[in-house]
């Protein structure tokens, strides 16, 4: 599934590719991408400009013309890629935004669990799932003191508290994986009972782990692509996710898989200390 260093990656591949264009029509193929009825959506946004795009979490906010923006969020498996109207359309291709340049923007969605919103620009956060998250890493609101006060208040387990979006977005299985080992705080500890110089470890290694995956264009594990079509590098720097049943780099200890609320997890048994 993207993460924020992947949509981050899509975010400044796919503004170059798009910034300035009108959009002449919308074809939609799958209408259930479309939140709302998908084919007023296509007629208003027929003649509108895309002026940039912005992104908060793993959203992707396409700001256009009239006051408009298109918040795309591609789930587990969706890209964008451009091509001319007249290419042969592909199986997972959902939905086309045809431009006034005669280029084309495509959405490809395997698994059709993404989304596109067309809202009034300035209302994300109030219409759009963007209103249930917390605030993302390295940004100003997220602080060690707003961590601290998020945290005591869970009583789950660090490893979905994490998943949850609503502390810090952004982070998803792979990146959740890599800063619990990091800090040495086991998946099932409860959030809550972390001592502190334990949650100052995750503090810092999920801002350091998220500048360095957007720095090297995320994470490819199975389809991330960003919208040239080029693969994350961060993969290289996986300490654990994907590592099961190999040396733990600390101890050498085996690292171990588990299943945590459905998602599996990767971990070292011996260094990662569970709190209870």
């Amino acid at each position: 599934m993207p993460e924020m260093p992947e949509v981050e990656t899509v975010r400044r591949s796919l503004q170059p590719l798009i910034k300035g264009k009108t959009i002449k029509k919308v074809v939609v193929w799958y209408p259930n991408i479309i939140m709302g009825d998908s084919d007023q959506v296509a007629k208003r946004l027929k003649n509108k400009k895309i002026l940039g795009i912005d992104r908060y979490g793993k959203y992707l906010l396409i700001r256009l013309s009239d006051d408009l923006t298109l918040v795309s969020h591609l789930r587990m498996e969706g890209k964008y890629r451009l091509v001319t109207p007249d290419t042969p359309k592909q199986k997972h291709e959902h939905v086309e935004f045809i431009f006034d340049d005669e280029t084309a923007l495509r959405y490809d969605d395997v698994r059709k669990f993404g989304r596109m919103h067309l809202v009034e620009t300035g209302t994300e956060k109030q219409t759009t799932g963007i209103k249930n998250l917390g605030p993302e890493p390295n940004s100003s609101d997220f602080t060690l003191d707003y961590f601290e006060k998020a945290l005591i208040k869970k009583k789950k387990n660090i490893k979905t508290s994490l998943l949850d979006q609503n502390i810090v977005c952004g982070l998803g299985n792979i990146y959740v994986d890599e800063v619990l080992w990091q800090s040495k705080i086991h998946p099932l500890s409860i959030a809550s009972k972390i001592p502190a110089k334990q949650v100052n470890d995750l503090f810092n290694a999920i801002n350091s782990t998220i500048k360095k995956a957007t720095e090297l264009h995320g994470t490819t594990i199975h389809t991330f692509l960003d919208a040239d079509g080029s693969m994350g590098g961060f993969q290289d720097f996986l300490k654990v996710y994907g590592h099961a049943g190999e040396q733990c780099l600390n101890c050498g200890t085996t690292l171990e898989k588990i299943k945590v609320n459905g998602r599996g997890t990767t971990f070292c048994p011996r260094c990662q200390v569970e709190y209870k």
